[in-house]
């Protein structure tokens, strides 16, 4: 088996203790081939102090060149990367000692071009274990769920998928808002997908809410974006139903209660059994905040 080299992907932008938790993670991981770390910050100043090369592991720091935003900077990194292997990692995740050599022999093993890996979601002093299934990352199957498990900070892919194939992280999608799920529904169109079924990612959620969280317009705009990307959503109203559910959800958020129960009856109409559409009535009446129901569904290591 070889080891091929390694581009590990890092969009940031005012987190410096835990990028360097993660960096830390990526040079230290026990992996034969060349690791490289290339660090983007977006519409911030960089920190070319981060930069460091002792022949096997470095350091590169760059700037968002493209479009503002997680994907364009995800785009930059690839641009200025060098590895036959493309990772992703966000800038408050840290790797297990042993992701990349688990997931290039699986590559190397079943011949696929993507592979993912488990997580460990930390939400304050609770930790739960979350692993994709490799018959759930199927065109249908991340058309119905999102498949939080299969995170970006997860992905290894080869250059050539990347580049020839599956395409670059979309741009247009509004505020970068789902750009991981769009990339994986392309994949799995395109490519052969592997799954190391063990957590290998320590991914952090924040008390209080992710930044997306309050960006919910942001997330309405994106939702419709993807549907309209992706005739898939619209040939499955049980995918139709989740979409509306979160959009409902998202203007319950917002205190647009007339929007929150038009869209809950859009998604009980394409789906009675839609929970989302439920809690998005509960949330404009009133009846529980917003917040709540995203602290409980992040303690549980989900999201709405």
């Amino acid at each position: 088996m070889t080891s091929p080299s390694v581009s590990v992907i890092i969009a940031t932008r005012d987190r410096p203790a835990l990028l360097r938790a993660a960096l830390d993670s990526i040079l230290g991981q026990e992996y034969a081939g060349n690791v490289e770390a290339v660090v983007v910050y977006d519409q911030t100043t960089p920190d070319t102090s981060l930069a460091f090369d002792n022949g096997d592991r470095r350091i590169t720091v760059t700037t968002n060149t493209r479009t503002p935003g997680l994907a364009g900077a995800r785009n930059s990194g690839v641009l200025g990367s060098s590895g036959e292997l493309l990772a992703f990692c966000d800038d408050d995740d840290t790797w297990l000692p042993d992701k990349l050599a688990l997931q290039a022999a699986a590559m190397q093993r079943d011949g696929a071009d993507v592979a993912l890996t488990g997580i460990y979601v930390y939400y304050g002093d609770r930790v739960t274990v979350r692993i994709p299934e490799l018959q759930e990352l199927t065109v249908a199957g991340l058309t119905r769920d999102r498949v939080m498990a299969a995170h970006p900070s997860t992905y290894v892919v080869t250059r050539s998928a990347f580049t020839n194939t599956i395409g670059p992280v979309d741009e247009n999608i509004p505020g970068s808002y789902g750009e991981d799920w769009d990339w994986l529904l392309r994949a799995a169109q395109t490519t052969q997908l592997v799954v190391v079924p063990r957590p290998l990612i320590r991914v952090l959620w924040h008390k209080g809410g992710s930044l997306f969280s309050r960006r919910w317009m942001t997330i309405i705009e994106a939702l419709d974006y993807l549907v309209d990307k992706h005739p898939s959503f619209k040939e499955d109203p049980q995918a139709l139903a989740r979409i509306y559910g979160q959009k409902a959800f998202a203007y319950a958020a917002l205190g647009e209660r007339k929007e929150a129960r038009r869209w809950a009856r859009e998604a009980l109409r394409q789906s009675r059994s839609e929970r989302r559409a439920y809690v998005a009535l509960a949330v404009a009446r009133g009846v529980v905040s917003a917040e709540r129901v995203m602290s409980m569904a992040n303690a549980a290591g989900r999201g709405i």
